[in-house]
This record gives C-alpha cells, structure tokens and sequence, in this order.
C-alpha cells in the first residue's frame, strides 16, 4: 500500500482498482473535459476531484466545490450564477456566484443529479457557450471554468426516469471516472483498517493495538453501505472503545449490520458501457441512422459519436 500526499490531503492506494482510477484520473487531468465521477456516498469522489484538479495545470487557480443536494432549488441558480444589487428583494450588493469565483480553475458540482430540471438546463448553456448570466444581469460573463461533477445514483436510470437530462449528461460525460465500493475492493479493507489503526495509535497515544484474525475476517464480510467513510469511523469507534491490545470480533460493531452477500450484483465498467452502447443504438434506431441528427439529440458532436460508435463497435 502506497500513501499520496496532496493539498493536505492523503491519499490510499491499497489495490489494483484505485491504481486504475488514479491512472485514469492523471489522463482526465492533462485536458480540460469535464469529468463525471459515479460512486455510492463515502467512495471519495471529492477527494479524486481535488486529485484531478490538484495536478492540473489549473491547480494555482481556485478550486470550488457546492453540494447541489444541500442548497435549496430556489437558491441555488443566485448560488452558482451570482445576482446584480436589485435583482430581487433582498439582494442589497452584487454576489459573485461560484462559476466566477472559480474562474480559471476548477468547479465541483456535487450530486449533480440532484439539481432540478430547469437549472440542469441552464447548467448546460453554460457548458456548450462557456458563459452565464448573473440574475439581474445585462449581459453573459465569459467564463473559464473546468466542471467536474459527481452522482451517487446511475444516470442512465435517472434518465429514463426523466429525472436527469440525457443532452447534459454526454456533455459531463467526456470523462466517466468509476469510484468503486469497498465491497468490490476486498483487498483494500485490511490494508485501510491496518492505516486507520496506526494513525490512531499516532493521534491518540494508544495501546500498540492489532487486529486478530477473526476481526480482521469480520470486517471483511461486512457490506460497507458507507464504503471508506463508514469504515475509518468504525476503526476509530473501536479503537477509542477497546481495552485491550488485541481487537478481536466482539469489539467491532457496525451502526447498520448487514452481512455481504455472497453474490451481490455490481455494476462494472464493462456493463454501464453496454448502457451506453445501447443508448446510442437507441437512438440511431429513433432517428433512422441519421448520425448528425443522433448527435444533436445526445447532446454531443458527430465527431464524439463517431468515435463512440468505433469504441464500442456499434453497427453504424
């Protein structure tokens, strides 16, 4: 296991999955497409966007984050756009809103998905012209920003849902970055428990504590519905709660105990590409093979398409 250190941050690389995402991550950095990152909640997928941003040749340029599930619908284009003194009661000086503020770097939406249709469509005008409108403003501001957005939910589901634009979503989608849950990663559950004990021991002046072996398999067949966040916590839970030098079984709980199943359906890489390939099957189909019209439909270039339909073999 190897530790990455960035912006004060750390980094854990403890299997051949998280080297595939890193890897993929450094090539999403060398241009300015705009990455989506998928994963359940606590698989770090504002750590690898801050990873993203921090070896780009944006990292001396701001990078801003906004959690578009915490801010209320009605506030959150003021919160992304910014707003002109007098564009509505209350608005009393000018506000700069994130996209600005973020100028030349980076800006983090995260859980896209939660935003409201008509604010998704006006994220992607500012996508396909580079330029927003500050509420009350008399014209469009220029803008130089990299989006990169996160969604814990699958797109193409919220798609047919008609929760999720699709137009939107090939724009966000130049990058698809998989940030797989622990439960796929069974490798990596020993060598993190291992870290987070030791950095504990470090913080606190612990007891020289270890893990026993039926601990350790416990904490293996656990299904992590919280991925590294639930399991850092429940490390430093038991560390802080246990006497003894040796953790075994017993010390460790968890606040929602659900055993892995023996075969749980994941999604892979390879599958959420089959998605897609049959998405843009679909589509074709609809508009009888006319590429420039598919395009335009999916929210993408003939150019993207083509390649696409080269990527995944599609029958053209």
């Amino acid at each position: 296991m190897t530790t990455l250190n960035f912006h004060h941050r750390k980094m854990l690389i403890a299997d051949e999955l998280m080297e595939k995402l890193l890897k993929t991550s450094r090539r999403a950095a060398m241009a300015d497409s705009s990455v989506l990152l998928c994963g359940e909640s606590g698989t770090g997928k504002e750590l690898i966007a801050r990873y993203i941003h921090e070896i780009s040749n944006r990292r001396e340029m701001p990078f801003i984050s906004v959690n578009c599930a915490a801010i209320p619908e009605g506030l959150m284009e003021a919160e992304l756009f910014g707003y002109e003194k007098g564009a509505f009661t209350g608005a009393l000086v000018q506000r700069i809103g994130k996209f600005e503020r973020a100028q030349g770097g980076t800006l983090l939406l995260d859980e896209v998905s939660e935003m409201s249709l008509p604010l998704q469509a006006k994220l992607l005008r500012v996508l396909q012209e580079s330029e927003i409108d500050r509420l009350g403003g008399k014209g469009p501001i220029r803008i130089n920003t990299r989006i990169i957005a996160t969604t814990n939910k699958d797109p193409f589901e919220l798609i047919s849902k008609g929760l999720f634009r699709e137009d939107l979503y090939y724009r966000l989608n130049v990058f698809r970055i998989e940030c797989h849950p622990l439960r796929e990663r069974r490798e990596a559950i020993r060598k993190l428990s291992q870290f987070f004990l030791e950095n504990l021991r470090e913080r606190y002046e612990l007891l020289n504590q270890t893990f026993s072996a039926e601990a350790l398999e416990k904490l293996d067949k656990h299904s992590w519905p919280g991925n590294i966040r639930e399991l850092a916590n429940a490390i430093e839970r038991t560390a802080l709660m246990t006497e003894e030098a040796l953790i075994g079984p017993e010390h460790i709980s968890f606040l929602r105990s659900h055993p892995r199943p023996v075969e749980m359906e994941t999604v892979s890489e390879e599958s959420l590409a089959a998605l897609e390939k049959r998405h843009i099957e679909k589509m074709l189909e609809k508009v009888d093979g006319n590429r420039t019209e598919a395009a335009r439909k999916l929210g993408i270039s003939v150019r993207t398409l083509r390649n696409k339909l080269k990527e995944y073999q599609a029958p053209s």
